[in-house]
C-alpha cells in the first residue's frame, strides 16, 4: 500500500484522507482554500473538527456568533504558533476568507459533543526538542487543554539537515502509560516549494517498510509502525502532525534497536 498522498490546489475543501477510502480508520484530513471575498458552509457531522490557520485571515459564523479576523501568518515560515479554531461534532459554519487562506482541516469521530473554540497564538506552546542532529521544534495546538476530546495536533519545524522524531517511534499498542494506540499524520510545507524531506515508515517484522520522497504539499498516514523525518539541507521544513486514538496525547515507544541514541 502507498501511505503518501498529494494535495493538488483546488477552490473550497478538498478532502486527502477520508475513513473507509485510506489507510486510516479514526483519522481525516483535508485542505480548504478560498481567495479574498469567498465563503464556505462546511458541517462536521459526528466528528469533532480542528481548523488549523496555515495562510491567510478568515471570518468564522456559526448560531448567531462570528468570530473575525482569525489567522496571524501568509505562510506557515511566518509565525511558528498557529492560530486555529475548534468545532465539534454536529456543527454548522460558515467560513468567509479576508484574503487567500489555507487551512489544514483535522478530524476524528467522537461520542461526545462539547464546544466550539477560539485558539489565539498565545496559547500554543513552542518548545525546542532533542538536540543536533535530531532537532525540531515543535508546537502543541490542539490536546487536553482545548475542548477536543480525542485529537492532538501540532506543528514541526525541522533544522535544517536534521532528522525528527528520532529514535524512531510508533504508537500502535495499547501499553500505557508509555504507549497509545493512536494513527497519525504528517502534512508537508516547505521554503523554497521545490525543496523535498525523507519520511520513512516500517514495522518491526518487515511487513512495512518505506521511505518516500515527500515534496510540498503531500501527506504521509502512519495506520502502524515506527515514523521517522529527515529534512534536507537548504530548505526549510515544515510539517503538521495530527493523532487521533484510544488516549488523547503524546505516549509513543522508540524502537528498542535505536533507543540508545536518545540517552547518548
Amino acid at each position: 500500500m502507498n501511505y503518501k498522498k498529494s494535495y493538488i490546489p483546488a477552490k473550497g475543501y478538498t478532502p486527502i484522507c477520508k475513513i473507509g477510502e485510506c489507510s486510516l480508520k479514526k483519522l481525516e484530513f483535508g485542505i480548504i482554500e478560498l481567495d479574498a471575498g469567498e465563503s464556505l458552509g462546511f458541517n462536521t457531522y459526528d466528528k469533532e473538527t480542528a481548523f488549523i490557520m496555515l495562510e491567510g485571515h478568515c471570518n468564522v459564523a456559526f448560531e448567531g456568533t462570528k468570530w473575525e479576523n482569525v489567522g496571524n501568518r501568509m505562510t506557515v515560515f511566518e509565525n511558528k504558533k498557529a492560530e486555529s479554531f475548534y468545532m465539534p461534532k454536529e456543527q454548522e459554519l460558515t467560513i468567509e476568507a479576508i484574503d487567500h487562506i489555507k487551512i489544514a482541516v483535522c478530524a476524528t469521530p467522537v461520542a461526545e459533543k462539547t464546544e466550539p473554540q477560539l485558539l489565539k497564538a498565545d496559547r500554543v506552546p513552542l518548545k525546542l526538542l532533542g538536540k543536533v542532529p535530531y532537532e525540531r521544534e515543535t508546537s502543541f495546538i490542539i490536546d487536553g487543554t482545548t475542548n477536543a476530546k480525542v485529537l492532538t495536533i501540532g506543528e514541526c519545524y525541522v533544522t535544517e539537515g536534521n532528522w525528527a522524531g528520532f529514535p524512531p517511534h510508533k504508537h500502535d499498542e495499547d501499553h500505557m502509560p508509555t504507549e497509545c494506540i493512536a494513527e497519525e499524520i504528517y502534512y508537508f510545507l516547505f521554503d523554497p516549494k521545490q525543496g523535498f524531506a525523507v519520511q520513512c515508515l516500517y514495522t518491526a517484522d518487515g511487513e512495512i517498510d518505506e521511505a518516500y520522497r515527500v515534496k510540498n504539499d503531500e501527506l504521509v498516514e502512519f495506520p502502524v509502525g515506527y515514523h521517522t523525518t529527515v529534512s534536507t539541507p537548504g530548505y526549510q521544513t515544515y510539517f503538521l502532525w495530527l493523532m487521533a486514538g484510544d488516549y488523547q496525547g503524546f505516549n509513543r515507544s522508540n524502537d528498542p534497536e535505536h533507543d540508545w541514541i536518545a540517552n547518548k
